[in-house]
């Protein structure tokens, strides 16, 4: 029996970086429209605070940050980024398909490149770049093949070399954490400025992960008496499913201190 090839652990590790970057660009986009955010509440409960009579955001076929101007981007931190990484993954491609491309063409699995009046394969965006080098990392697509009228039976790409494939995890790796740190996703355990838990006033402090939900936790022990349950180490804590009560319970408190004394 043949021994299937197994994939380098590099190659694997490399595409988990790319979907990552596939699975937030949108919010990256997103975040460039709007100002950058607090602390709290946590990024990712957006989409559930959001006032329903504001107008959607709608990022679906946009150009690609590079080929298009940016008059007045509210969050600038957020710019940049997304425009590095854009860069940095529209240049692999150049790099690895001047190796290992062999396709002719009109294959649409080709990447074409830029010249002065045409954007080439850039023009197709960032998820379509993110999923070239996936694919090349992988060694996708390099066994030989016939095209309908044209004498071409080579494989479409050859196999990776491994300098290259080191260079793609290097490039999908700084472009996945750009990414987390600056929609604050990555590994973080960050305290909750000016707002105390509404049931004992003990800190908070919000902890985020990359591919993981946050959560919150009060530094007072299992004597604060929030309705949730505790960690193994005693602290109340705040799973995702339960941050939107606490939200409501921040605003509530918020709202009780600023309001006027009652006059006697």
């Amino acid at each position: 029996m043949t021994e299937q090839p197994t994939t380098h652990p590099v190659a694997i590790r490399t595409a988990a970086h790319l979907a990552t970057i596939r699975q937030h660009w949108a919010e990256l986009l997103l975040a460039i429209e709007t100002p950058p955010a607090d602390v709290w509440p946590p990024r990712q409960l957006s989409h559930t605070l959001r006032s329903t009579d504001e107008e959607p955001l709608d990022v679906d076929d946009r150009a690609p940050l590079v080929l298009r101007e940016h008059t007045a981007p509210l969050n600038l931190d957020a710019l940049d980024a997304g425009v590095s990484i854009e860069r940095a993954l529209f240049d692999c491609c150049d790099t690895l398909a001047a190796t290992v491309q062999r396709a002719p063409f009109g294959d649409p699995r080709r990447w074409n490149y830029r010249s002065p009046t045409d954007p080439g394969s850039r023009g197709h965006g960032l998820h379509w770049a993110a999923l070239y080098i996936e694919g090349r990392v992988l060694d996708e697509d390099t066994t030989p093949e016939q095209y309908p009228g044209i004498r071409f039976d080579a494989a479409p790409f050859a196999p990776l070399p491994e300098h290259l494939l080191h260079e793609a995890a290097r490039v999908a790796h700084q472009c996945a954490g750009r990414l987390l740190r600056t929609l604050r996703l990555d590994q973080r355990t960050t305290p909750v400025p000016d707002r105390p838990c509404p049931w004992c006033r003990g800190e908070l402090t919000l902890h985020t992960g990359p591919d993981e939900a946050p959560t919150v936790t009060c530094s007072t022990g299992p004597s604060c008496t929030a309705p949730v349950p505790c960690t193994p180490e005693g602290r109340r804590v705040w799973e995702w499913h339960a941050l939107p009560a606490l939200v409501a319970a921040l605003g509530a408190t918020e709202q009780r201190e600023q309001a006027p004394p009652v006059a006697a």
